[in-house]
């Protein structure tokens, strides 16, 4: 195949036509680990909430490439050099920084892997694409594992302003229809700037910095942790650990076979190897809803009630509350359905659960998104805006939940 014939585009609802830049980039898109992403979705079960949420990670992937694609322009353009090394190992480091996602992500990560998180599992992909690349995203995983000298092409990849987030937010909002979320990233882009290798935004991009800060947050608590979103995706996990408990002591349930491979396994990253990694490379959505439907119709209570609230969505209540739940009255529901329902206390568990989730969208102990000044000074963007709410914004606010079944309200 001629060279040629691997600069392709894609047309993106989002950004309009986005280019690949060259064969190697089109190899790795080709690659079967590159093109699971279009089977995992980037929002999670977020599409029993805003039914247009259905794109996928694979959208995502391009999307960040496509905003990389820009800032490398933007920055050249501003007389920031970058070689033509350097340029390729952005784009690389960002196509794959999310091929490490399991089907529904985080619900994964809880339950059939024990605490490994998807970057590590993006790294261990990377390596084996660089073993069979023949070494050419060696400097990609430098870039990505934050190892290379030039800071701010780490903080294009991964910082509280990265391509990421400028991606996400945009497609997110788009997707799901939560306008709130629409980030001005030609705007940022355009801004940006490198002093002593660390990314800046210049000052007159400092409204669009804190518009893009608002839009994070308004996301996060309207779609991200929305209630219903984020007591589908704890059923999930509860239905993965039910199935993996089931398993491990000795009943057949039907799924896949790398689904199987990982239900009868206790996977940590240290058994995690090449054998591992190809099987979980087997696993997307697909593995996860085949699953479920058939777990239906399982004898095990907990199993099928749990699997038919998720296919039918017919989900636990869940109430929020800027207060602790009370024990008490977790325990008191618990002795009265484990009593209507014939199960042990432990096992009322699966149903009637507490917990609490963090809102926070610009954190001061991490990285800051730096201003610069026009006297050429450089400022973290709380300092720099004159608007209270930034301060508000990089408050942790954290707001405690309760799920439990309808029929006990």
């Amino acid at each position: 195949m001629s060279e040629i014939n691997k600069l392709k585009i894609f047309n993106d609802p989002i950004y309009g036509f986005i280019t690949i830049p060259n064969a190697l980039i089109y190899d790795l898109i080709q690659h079967p680990y590159f093109q699971r992403l279009r089977r995992i979705s980037q929002m999670g079960l977020s599409y029993l909430v805003y039914p247009g949420a259905n794109h996928t990670r694979f959208h995502h992937a391009l999307g960040c490439m496509h905003l990389m694609q820009k800032s490398v322009e933007t920055l050249r353009f501003k007389g920031v050099v970058i070689s033509q090394e350097e340029e390729n190992a952005l784009y690389i480091a960002i196509l794959l920084h999310d091929i490490g996602h399991g089907p529904f992500s985080h619900a994964m990560e809880k339950s059939i892997v024990e605490d490994v998180h998807h970057e590590s599992i993006s790294l261990l992909f990377m390596n084996q694409l660089n073993a069979e690349f023949g070494g050419q995203l060696s400097l990609a995983i430098q870039v990505f594992e934050g190892d290379y000298h030039r800071k701010f092409m780490l903080q294009l990849i991964s910082s509280q302003l990265d391509m990421d987030r400028m991606d996400y937010l945009k497609r997110d909002s788009f997707y799901s229809g939560v306008a709130e979320g629409n980030v001005n990233s030609e705007r940022l882009i355009q801004m940006m700037n490198v002093v002593d290798d660390v990314l800046v935004i210049e000052e007159k991009g400092i409204y669009s910095v804190e518009k893009f800060l608002m839009s994070r947050r308004l996301m996060y608590w309207q779609a991200y942790l929305h209630k219903t979103s984020l007591v589908a995706e704890l059923i999930l996990t509860k239905v993965l650990k039910r199935a993996k408990e089931l398993t491990l002591k000795g009943t057949i349930l039907p799924c896949s076979d790398p689904l199987m491979f990982f239900m009868q396994n206790k996977i940590t990253l240290d058994v995690f190897d090449s054998k591992t990694l190809d099987l979980f490379s087997q696993l997307d959505d697909f593995d996860i809803i085949s699953a479920l439907k058939s777990w239906q119709k399982q004898d095990d209570f907990i199993l099928s009630s749990l699997s038919k609230m998720i296919i039918n969505r017919d989900l636990l209540k869940i109430k929020l509350s800027s207060e602790k739940v009370l024990t008490e009255e977790l325990h008191r529901l618990k002795e009265r359905f484990a009593l209507e329902n014939n199960i042990s206390l432990a096992e009322t568990d699966y149903f009637i659960f507490k917990g609490k989730i963090k809102n926070q969208a610009y954190s001061k102990e991490a990285e800051p998104i730096r201003i610069l000044k026009k006297d050429r000074t450089v400022e973290d963007v709380v300092e720099a805006s004159d608007q209270l709410n930034l301060k508000s914004l990089s408050k942790l606010v954290t707001k405690y939940y309760i799920c439990f079944p309808k029929q006990l309200v």
